[in-house]
């Protein structure tokens, strides 16, 4: 059986707004994972740089109180010369070496000029020293000492620096700030002036050399801040390994298994339990395996059936086909000839109306519901049968009406219009089949009460409906016709194919017999609900 596919007609574009994904767990869990890695390295970043900006402000703050109390001590003892004062290099000496300088720092003396007059490291007598090379081996060479460029260009930075640091205390400013020294060492330095009333003296300047390991110390403190983000990015990616990209490989070999070995079911309970997206997509595919699987059983059932009813009248006609030959009198042949006219009428029948079930499926896929005016179909169909009416008593002298309801009240309903246009037109022609010559069969359209949906009622006044069968005439193939009519008239399918259409856009469809006021039937009753558009 070919199954007719159309391409859906493209959906008309939205514009796209980023939205937080309320119904996603999954996405909301992948969101919060990054973010949190990602939070956790600026918050480290951030922290650390107001505290290496704090403990480079405190070193400041720390030597400019010290150099002010320095710079004033040498103000008091070491100034002489009046109307004129000036500094005495020996007294300032000495009274850097009486005051204590910490070793990690340094502290230079320059006079009104910029000359140094004392230095920290030479009263102190420091002494710098370095691992000495391995001894040369006789006649080798000795490397050559001078300095490259590159630590040329940069003493002489380090000099220019400090100059201009200098000369920005000799206008009675502190200047204070990091810059590079002489060894190519940041370091935190201050420059205070020796003021005497008002008169610049001199420029102390304050140098501590432990900057690199301040940025050391701070660059180790953001270790963990890094470990602990690395351990949130690796979580994070494990638990999307686990959680989504290791689920899905596992549905999808499941579905592999389901195409490959033939299988009609896929079972995957631990996947199912889940409540995100990974347990829906196990849930829609267990749901969307167990309906194909229930419509290739509904296939073969059809196959069956229609094996079944196709034999009869071809039973028939080999019946018929094999006496005709036996048969000379020209009114037995005749009847023979008729009964074969009548039983290729009825395998064409068969053959079409099995062809229109067989695409049923596909001609609903194919259209998209929409909103439908139900009583304006009803118009129409009506007068498609009205265009069709024969004068007088005979077969096709059946006249539709319509009921007021369905001729004057709009009613909505979410459906296609082709599809539904074929209930109805199923519904009628059974109902005038039923019907004696020159019948009539209303078509009525009410709200039901307390519901939200809209019901067509299709009235004949037929001989009704035996109580038995109310819901087998729904059945494929299933025909019971009234004394005098025809054998074969009919293929089965039409009530079959109501049903299916209506229950497939989610109404309701079943039958009843109308009776007197004495209880007698008077006739059949098909009652078709269908939701409303805008319920």
């Amino acid at each position: 059986m070919a199954t007719v596919t159309a391409k859906p007609e493209p959906a008309p574009e939205k514009r796209r707004r980023l939205r937080w994904p309320r119904g996603s767990r999954l996405g909301r869990l992948i969101i919060t994972l990054n973010v949190l890695a990602l939070a956790i390295v600026i918050v480290g970043a951030l922290v650390l740089n107001e505290l290496r900006s704090g403990l480079i402000n405190a070193r400041i703050d720390t030597l400019t109180t010290q150099g002010a109390l320095i710079a004033k001590v040498i103000d008091q003892g070491a100034t002489i010369g009046e109307p004129e004062p000036m500094l005495d290099p020996i007294l300032a000496s000495q009274i850097l070496q009486v005051l204590f300088i910490p070793k990690n720092q340094r502290a230079r003396l320059f006079d009104a000029d910029g000359k140094t007059l004392a230095d920290s490291f030479v009263v102190a007598d420091r002494v710098d020293w370095k691992v000495l090379p391995p001894a040369r081996k006789p006649g080798e060479k000795a490397p050559a000492t001078h300095l490259s460029p590159a630590a040329q260009a940069r003493a002489e930075r380090a000099r220019q620096d400090l100059a201009n640091e200098i000369a920005q205390a000799m206008k009675g400013r502190i200047a204070a700030g990091t810059r590079i020294a002489d060894d190519g060492e940041r370091v935190v330095s201050v420059s205070i002036p020796i003021q005497h009333v008002r008169a610049v003296l001199g420029v102390l300047t304050l140098e501590a050399g432990d900057i690199d390991e301040i940025i050391s110390a701070e660059r180790k403190a953001l270790l963990p801040f890094i470990l602990v983000a690395m351990v949130a990015i690796v979580l994070s990616s494990v638990l999307l390994h686990r959680l989504v990209a290791v689920p899905v490989l596992r549905l999808a070999r499941a579905a592999d298994h389901v195409r490959l070995q033939g299988a009609r079911a896929i079972s995957l309970p631990d996947l199912s339990e889940r409540r995100d997206e990974v347990g829906d997509l196990s849930r829609s595919l267990e749901d969307m395996t167990h309906s194909l699987s229930e419509r290739m059983d509904a296939i073969e059932r059809f196959a069956a059936d229609v094996a079944h009813e196709i034999k009869n009248p071809l039973t028939s006609i080999r019946s018929a086909i094999e006496t005709l030959d036996l048969v000379t009198e020209p009114a037995a042949r005749a009847r023979l000839l008729a009964i074969l006219q009548n039983d290729v009428n009825r395998l064409d029948r068969l053959v079409t109306d099995i062809s229109n079930a067989s695409r049923l499926d596909a001609e609903l896929s194919r259209e998209h519901p929409k909103a439908l005016d139900l009583a304006k179909l009803l118009v129409e169909v009506a007068a498609l049968y009205e265009a069709q009416l024969r004068p007088g008593p005979a077969p096709g002298s059946v006249r539709v009406r319509l009921g007021v309801e369905a001729t004057q009240k709009t009613a909505l309903v979410l459906a296609r219009e082709t599809p539904i246009g074929q209930v109805f037109r199923n519904l009628i022609d059974n109902a005038r089949s039923f019907s004696p010559d020159d019948g009539e069969v209303r078509v009525y359209m009410i709200r039901p009460r307390g519901k939200t949906t809209v019901a067509v009622i299709i009235d004949d006044n037929g001989p009704g409906i035996p109580p038995d069968n109310l819901e087998t005439i729904f059945e494929r193939f299933y025909t019971s016709r009234p004394k005098g009519r025809a054998f074969g008239g009919n293929s089965g399918l039409g009530l079959s194919i109501a049903r299916q259409i209506v229950e497939a856009h989610g109404g309701q469809i079943h039958a009843e017999n109308r009776t007197d006021e004495t209880g007698a039937i008077v006739g059949a009753r098909f009652v078709v609900e269908l939701p409303e558009a805008y319920a």
